[in-house]
């Protein structure tokens, strides 16, 4: 099978499918060596790439998925009737963040980090596909563990969890003295 029909059946596949999928998994179906899929595949997102089509092929943690270039965004709004955009709130946003940066991670172990009840943020970021349930922690009453999904990867235009940025350690010992000295004011 020539590389160009190896495209035609991995275009094909990843715009009926709609969700981001394996290079193990593609390759095994054009029965092709998963570094010589991946290059395919690098190659095909090039090829989007310059001519500037309305499709992108995006890579996300060793999965590969066809999407709609950001700059269409406009476009899609004109066609669409009632265009929804979810809207994340400071306080998904901080429980995601914790999420993302703790996982896998149990509802309560968010509530004492913010402080307060997480349920309806926890509720909602399920709600949106954000997060999931990874499964229970083995400890008394096996409290649900979650973490962040594809889908964050891919509304965060983010490889993996590896590119999510890092603190510096002096900013994180500052914080960490701010917060005993609230607690000493606090008690």
């Amino acid at each position: 099978m020539e590389s160009g029909e190896k495209k035609a059946i991995m275009e094909a596949i990843l715009f009926t499918f709609g969700e981001a999928l394996k290079v193990e998994r593609l390759a095994a179906v054009i029965e092709t060596e998963e570094e010589e899929t991946k290059r395919l595949l690098t190659e095909m997102k090039a090829e989007y790439d310059e001519q500037q089509r309305g499709i992108a092929l995006v890579e996300l943690d060793d999965a590969f998925q066809m999407c709609t270039r950001g700059t269409m965004y406009e476009y899609l709004q004109k066609i669409a009737s009632t265009p929804q955009r979810n809207v994340l709130t400071d306080t998904l946003l901080e429980t995601l963040s914790i999420i993302a940066y703790k996982q896998p991670i149990t509802r309560l172990e968010i509530e004492k980090i913010r402080g307060v009840s997480c349920d309806h943020a926890v509720n909602r970021l399920l709600e949106l596909q954000l997060i999931s349930e990874l499964g229970r922690m083995d400890a008394p009453g096996r409290p649900l563990l979650f973490g962040t999904t594809v889908e964050f990867l891919r509304c965060f235009g983010i490889k993996s969890l590896d590119d999510l940025p890092q603190m510096d350690s002096v900013r994180v010992e500052e914080l960490k003295i701010e917060v005993e000295q609230e607690l000493k004011r606090d008690s």
